[in-house]
């Protein structure tokens, strides 16, 4: 135990309380704290579990918590029942455990509302006809996920990019980190963040039409389409929130059309955009379990990755695929009484890809929290659109079986030998239909290896290659594929973490050339890792510190940069600030380029709450 980590006991039952801490106290992590809500997770299940996820009498259920306030929470740990056992705590690590069990920051029910902001527009006309016109609609702007705007809905060409400057920004109230990705659809923008809010503004001024406080983090991209028998709404708004709740909003005025929770798990989420298809609604479910699930007090593990098919005019389930088929029972129990249960894990958190010649749809899916691993971990599975039933996956890792918090003191007997190494599949595989006719399934992996399949052969291997240049080793190390690619007529585009922006062949995964970000002065350019974006003839991709590249699609040389870590005047009068852009990237639509600054997830990124929106004159 370091000198900065403190001992805290439960010395009773809590009656009237919110939590129970147990164990150790990590030191404070910055005057931030840890960016993102996740520490919050971790904290929670090595120091909270032995009482709310176990049966303990007086301590309420971690679901329970999971539908309190954020306020509430806090506050019982701030100045209620609470505090006496958390004595040492900082006061960020409280936030912490507040915000990510409630899913959204402190104090943001109140100033995150529309009908606060002095920037609302005058008239709400009529939304047109989503698929008419420029737009970029949901997380891959089609069903192939394929990341690249044709150049009528684009609106912008290479030899325009240079001149791009910013035209407004939005500021998230209360907000820390810029989570969802921008959709752009009938003139407009729909988006949503930490703060529990979502919001729709117009594409060219950023007047706000209206907000709909859904409670939870919105970390995926929204999805517009038609929707019938739900009154006067024509049009309507699906996403899914931090809780595993999917909800179908009026397009229009922002008004609840239906809301269905498609998991029950108290840490399952939806981190990645629906998919809307002829009337069906399909959605990923991932999970938060992993964090620190090898804390001897945490009863791992329970919690398997999905997708989901709903009616999207009722929100009514049609089908549900699990990663993994069986359902957890428990194996052992460990002397402090905790049980433990397998099979676990599999979470699903990329946008799926609908293949309408196989009637199929294909999703990555995560590693295994408990041994053995499923063959359908940490790979590709395909799943008949109409049943959701499997017809063939690909793995790409074997054996991979990971949970956080294995590496502590108080680790439990739940923890695998060997632990790891993560190898989640973590983006969406990329459908694309190359010059000679033949079709490719191509995605990428967190050991810097892209390969493609053959969606018409059951998934057969076409290639797999490093996308590093160096021999590819199956083991993560330099280079890192996470969030997703992009491809056009001539190349595919990974942001391989470490290396840069790499071109590849899609037919080959031949290797064409990697854009690597410019050093400051007595530094290091920024990791390039976000999913990249493509427009005839240009790229542009995002940094973890900040900085947006536009770079040419044929050699990868630089046509455009913009700093996005620095303050901002906003359209709504909400103090600003942008960060890294590491995971969601830009979308372009109608000559502009929108882009979220600030996705704060995992340590040394820099969180920011602020929506970008760059055009010419």
């Amino acid at each position: 135990m370091n000198r900065n980590q403190h001992v805290l006991t439960v010395v009773t039952a809590v009656g009237f309380g919110i939590l129970v801490w147990v164990g150790t106290v990590q030191p404070q992590a910055g005057q931030r704290g840890i960016p993102g809500t996740e520490s919050g997770l971790a904290t929670f299940q090595t120091r909270c579990s032995v009482c709310h996820n176990n049966p303990v009498p007086g301590a309420p259920a971690a679901s329970a918590i999971r539908e309190m306030t954020p306020e509430r929470i806090y506050d019982s740990l701030a100045t209620g029942s609470m505090q006496k056992y958390v004595e040492g705590l900082s006061d960020i690590q409280k936030r912490r455990v507040a915000e990510f069990m409630s899913g959204r920051p402190v104090g943001s029910a109140k100033v995150g509302d529309a009908k606060n902001m002095p920037n609302q527009c005058r008239n709400n006309a009529a939304l047109p006809n989503p698929a008419n016109g420029a737009a970029w609609n949901g997380w891959g702007v089609d069903i192939a996920n394929t990341r690249f705007q044709q150049a009528q809905a684009a609106g912008l060409t290479a030899a325009q990019v240079p001149r791009l400057k910013l035209k407004w920004a939005f500021g998230y109230p209360a907000g820390e980190s810029a989570n969802g990705q921008p959709t752009v659809a009938g003139g407009r923008v729909f988006v949503g963040g930490d703060n529990g809010f979502v919001y729709s503004l117009d594409a060219a001024t950023g007047c706000v039409y209206w907000s709909f406080e859904n409670g939870s983090i919105v970390r995926n991209a929204l999805t517009i389409g038609p929707i019938t028998g739900q009154g006067s709404a024509r049009y309507a708004a699906y996403f899914g929130d931090g809780h595993a709740n999917v909800f179908a909003l009026d397009a229009q005025n922002g008004r609840l059309l239906w809301k269905t929770k498609v998991d029950p798990h108290f840490v399952a989420r939806i981190t990645a955009g629906v998919k809307l298809y002829n009337g069906k609604l399909f959605v990923p479910v991932s999970s938060s379990e992993e964090f620190s699930s090898g804390h001897r007090d945490y009863p791992c593990c329970t919690s398997r990755g999905s997708v989901v098919a709903l009616d999207a005019n009722t929100g009514k389930q049609i089908w549900k695929t699990w990663v993994v088929p069986d359902e957890p029972k428990p194996y052992k129990t460990q002397s402090n009484g905790v049980i433990l249960y397998r099979p676990a894990g599999g979470a699903v958190w990329n946008s799926p890809t609908i293949d309408p010649v196989r009637n199929a749809v294909y999703f990555g899916t995560g590693d295994a929290t408990t041994a053995p691993s499923p063959r359908t971990t940490d790979g590709v599975m395909a799943v008949n659109i109409n049943t959701g039933e499997l017809l063939w996956s690909y793995q790409a890792h074997e054996n991979d079986v990971f949970m956080g918090g294995c590496t502590l003191p108080t680790r439990g007997d739940a923890c695998p030998s060997p632990n790891g190494p993560d190898l989640d599949i973590g983006n969406s595989p990329i459908l694309k239909t190359l010059p000679n006719g033949k079709r490719v399934l191509i995605t990428g992996t967190k050991t810097g290896e892209v390969f493609g399949l053959d969606p018409d052969n059951n998934g057969a291997l076409v290639f797999r290659v490093s996308a590093t240049g160096a021999p590819a080793t199956g083991a993560r190390g330099a280079g890192s594929i996470v969030w997703g690619g992009a491809v056009d007529d001539r190349h595919v585009y990974y942001g391989v973490s470490g290396i840069g922006l790499t071109a590849l062949r899609p037919a080959s995964g031949e290797r064409v050339w990697v854009f690597t970000p410019p050093a400051p002065a007595g530094g290091r350019g920024g990791l390039l890792g976000a999913a990249p974006t493509a427009i005839p003839g240009v790229v542009f991709e995002g940094a973890s510190n900040g900085m947006l590249y536009a770079v040419a699609a044929a050699d990868g040389k630089q046509l455009w940069e913009f700093n996005t870590a620095q303050e901002f005047e906003t359209v709504n009068k909400v103090p600003a600030h942008g960060g890294a852009i590491t995971s969601t990237g830009a979308v372009i639509a109608g000559g502009m380029v929108f882009v979220g600054s600030g996705y704060a997830i995992s340590n040394g990124a820099s969180g920011g709450n602020v929506l970008l929106v760059f055009g010419i004159d």
